[in-house]
């Protein structure tokens, strides 16, 4: 799955039916967002948070140019789901600033700790910051793009209907996410092929 050039609006038919696609997005966007605590947010990214966010940053960087358009693509075409994993933007929260600070240092290594266990198969621990490593000696990022790739089983498994755990299991953060509404769940699923 991708998006190609000719699928996206025109800088100037996307600010004509922006209030409209914008809205559909926040709350699509809403609707795959779960909470692992209350400091990390795992945005599961489809086509439609993707699209959105394409057409958000051409907006804002008011590009039109075939060859910037082109990269915005090339940057976030690698964020779609491709039927057998999820993909995810984890954001880790803090507001205080010195607060955050050290929670990122504490935190090091959370990447490597987020998981996906479907029923009573194995968890599966994400694949972190493919494109670029965001992590240092020192300190965690507070933004991490994550892979979780499922067995054809796990994903039987999901689509029947069993139970999803998403949880963090690094000790300085041991949290799982509240269970999952049945809407969220269906739209997860739906990434699957």
């Amino acid at each position: 799955m991708t998006i190609s050039r000719d699928s996206l609006l025109t800088l100037e038919a996307y600010e004509k039916s922006r209030a409209e696609i914008r809205s559909n997005a926040i709350k699509h966007k809403n609707l795959r967002k779960v909470f692992i605590g209350e400091h990390v947010l795992m945005q599961f990214e489809d086509e439609t948070t993707i699209r959105y966010q394409i057409q958000e940053m051409l907006r804002a960087e008011k590009t039109f140019d075939e060859q910037g358009i082109l990269e915005e693509l090339e940057a976030y075409n690698p964020l779609l789901p491709e039927g057998s994993n999820w993909k995810v933007t984890q954001m880790i929260e803090y507001t205080d600033i010195e607060i955050r600070k050290q929670k990122l240092v504490e935190l090091r290594g959370i990447e490597r700790h987020t998981y996906v266990k479907i029923a009573d198969h194995e968890k599966v621990y994400a694949v972190a910051d493919e494109d670029m490593p965001r992590e240092t000696e020192e300190k965690t990022s507070a933004v991490h793009f994550l892979r979780f790739e499922f067995t054809a089983a796990m994903v039987s498994s999901a689509k029947q209907g069993d139970e999803i755990e998403i949880g963090i299991d690094l000790p300085a953060y041991h949290e799982k996410a509240e269970r999952l509404s049945k809407e969220t769940i269906d739209s997860l699923i739906a990434d699957f092929l």
